[in-house]
């Protein structure tokens, strides 16, 4: 190894080029591990997925995502939660995503977002450059900000380190991206873990081909030896791979991972009041890995909770362990009405619609419902 390497020459026992040509949903990690590269290996990974919802490692879904819109989209876009950190994302086939694998000493968290810029300029698009925030923008004449076509996640271990991104090609879902990146939820959500910093977004018009032509002479540029070994659906039956994916999808991982978080709900009835004040009803619920781990209720006036307050002291026993990610449908209304029940009587309603609110927060809305009567 050079003492004062170029940043455009830097030499390395081995370097590798792998290319998905099919879209996929494989993990670059899972992928170089099959391969066993040399420590001292500098690997660039690009790849292609299907529409996918992409969460950092350490996201709340409900904070970060549009459920009911993922759910319910013709594209049926898979749930992942990867294993490096970063805000969520949405993969098509009108991005390609970039990994480079490099061993830690020789990482910078701009290095390679740059040689992105620099495969960018050589196919013409102009403006575009590494922000303060290692994403990549572009400026545009017409825009009052910078415009971002990739971002940037990381893992970081003692020898070997991750960098990866996203960049938009031509992908036909920008319209969509920002809504399913949108969780209606957010509000009533006091969560802890990272959230995402949303920006406006564009394509820069390139070609996924003649991106990873540019990109792959760009990284030749930079290091020597460079060993191209195209991947496809077959690495996919591998079964480390394959078992490395259906750990990232399934929905104890997606769910279950998820940080400790407090959903707060109130709703007040429009007309019905009980001696001169109006009748209120609130539920706090903690959960922690996606099960509730606390839960709380009240009604106002006083004495509506008074007639209550058994029912309400059920609740922890009847909710707490639930994973949230199995209430579904009408399930949330079910659940409290059961418990709350005919006791409430003229309060009903209200616990209903605060049921219908929980299950908009948290992805599980029921179309039917349609308000007080």
């Amino acid at each position: 190894m050079h003492s004062n390497p170029s940043p455009r020459r830097q030499a390395r026992p081995k370097s590798t080029f792998l290319a998905a040509k099919t879209p996929t949903s494989t993990s670059p990690s899972n992928i170089t591990s099959s391969n066993n590269p040399p420590p001292e290996s500098t690997i660039l990974f690009l790849y292609t997925n299907r529409p996918s919802v992409i969460l950092g490692r350490n996201q709340n879904p409900y904070v970060e995502i549009n459920l009911d819109l993922l759910r319910a989209s013709n594209l049926k876009p898979d749930l992942v939660r990867r294993r490096s950190g970063g805000g969520t994302v949405f993969h098509d086939e009108g991005n390609v995503n970039y990994s480079v694998i490099c061993p830690t000493k020789s990482f910078h968290r701009d290095k390679h977002a740059e040689m992105v810029v620099r495969a960018l300029q050589k196919l013409n698009v102009e403006g575009v450059r590494v922000n303060e925030r290692h994403d990549i923008v572009a400026d545009r004449p017409h825009a009052i900000m910078p415009l971002k076509v990739s971002g940037s996640a990381y893992k970081l271990t003692r020898l070997r380190s991750l960098h990866h991104g996203t960049c938009l090609l031509n992908s036909s879902n920008l319209q969509l991206i920002g809504s399913m990146l949108k969780s209606p939820g957010k509000k009533y959500i006091e969560a802890r873990g990272v959230e995402s910093v949303s920006s406006p977004i564009t394509n820069v018009d390139v070609q996924n081909e003649e991106f990873e032509n540019a990109v792959v002479e760009e990284f030749g540029e930079m290091y020597e030896s460079v060993e191209p070994i195209v991947v496809g659906e077959k690495e996919g039956e591998i079964p480390e791979i394959a078992e490395g994916m259906g750990v990232l999808k399934s929905d104890d991982w997606v769910y279950g991972e998820t940080p400790q978080f407090t959903v707060n709900v109130f709703v007040e009835h429009p007309f019905k009041k009980v001696d001169g004040k109006m009748l209120k009803f609130s539920i706090c619920l903690t959960a922690r890995h996606g099960a509730i781990t606390k839960i709380d209720a009240s009604f106002e006036p006083s004495k509506v909770f008074e007639e209550n307050a058994t029912s309400i002291a059920n609740l922890g026993e009847k909710l707490v362990g639930k994973k949230i990610h199995e209430i579904y449908g009408r399930g949330w209304e079910i659940l409290l009405c059961r418990v709350l029940g005919p006791a409430t009587k003229p309060d009903q309603e209200l616990v209903v619609a605060a049921a219908m609110q929980l299950q908009e927060v948290l992805g599980t809305r029921d179309p039917e419902f349609r308000g007080f009567r």
